[in-house]
């Protein structure tokens, strides 16, 4: 348990990490971007070799479609939800002007429940991967990591432009951290389960993670970084390939 609690927090940590470097530093967008598409590319590369062959391992193609398929579609009606609420705003990193949405106490609201909602099945799969007394996967809590970066950078330029202090960001982060590393210990109560359960729920969280990619951090980083970000979001998908057969 607490060695999922662990890394589950360390992955999570780069959110902090990178609100802090906002509240003291200002970072070039296109920069953010980069950083974005590696993120993209990692998880990406994480959610094929991670979890979808590990599920892959433990049951046949019917679970995975019931898993990954349901997760996408979950995390895409929630993430409508939560947009129409200031969400959308969690990835962006030029803010909006004092009379546009991202001003209001409201989308900050949201950008701090999409966060959250971004980073649950991130963390989750940090657990799933302990189970089985495996020890953890670095590629898995490395892609997190990278990931969770640019979440950290855009969605604090999001929170100040909605006028949140800084004492009330960290305090906000320091929740997001504080969930993740509960999901991630939550991940390891599925051990008992059975292999077809274990299954659907890696998958669940894999399909959540490609849509939440493919509708946040996509976009942002193209907007941001241009064309290049493709080749880094590759440079990505094969650290994440590196990592998984060191």
């Amino acid at each position: 348990m607490w060695n999922a609690i662990l890394w589950g927090t360390i992955a999570a940590s780069a959110t902090m990490i990178g609100a802090l470097i906002v509240l003291q530093f200002s970072i070039p967008k296109r920069i953010i971007g980069f950083i974005m598409a590696l993120g993209t590319g990692a998880l990406i590369g994480a959610t094929t070799y991670e979890l979808l062959e590990g599920a892959l391992e433990l049951s046949g193609f019917k679970e995975i479609a019931i898993g990954f398929l349901g997760g996408a579609l979950v995390f895409t009606i929630l993430d409508i939800i939560v947009s129409h609420g200031g969400g959308h705003q969690r990835k962006k990193s030029e803010g909006q002007s004092s009379n546009s949405e991202a001003s209001d106490s409201g989308a900050g609201l949201g950008i701090f429940v999409g966060t959250i909602m971004d980073t649950l099945p991130e963390s989750a799969m940090i657990g799933m991967s302990l189970i089985g007394g495996e020890s953890v996967s670095l590629a898995l809590v490395i892609s997190i990591f990278i990931s969770n970066l640019p979440e950290g950078l855009s969605s604090t330029v999001g929170l100040q432009r909605s006028g949140y202090s800084k004492k009330k960001i960290i305090v906000l982060w320091s929740f997001v951290v504080f969930f993740s590393a509960i999901s991630s210990w939550g991940g390891v109560l599925l051990e008992s389960a059975s292999d077809s359960i274990k299954a659907i729920m890696s998958a669940f969280a894999g399909g959540a993670i490609i849509s939440m990619v493919a509708s946040t951090m996509m976009p942002e980083a193209f907007k941001e970084g241009g064309p290049s970000v493709g080749f880094i979001t590759a440079i990505g998908v094969f650290i994440s390939l590196w990592l998984h057969h060191l």
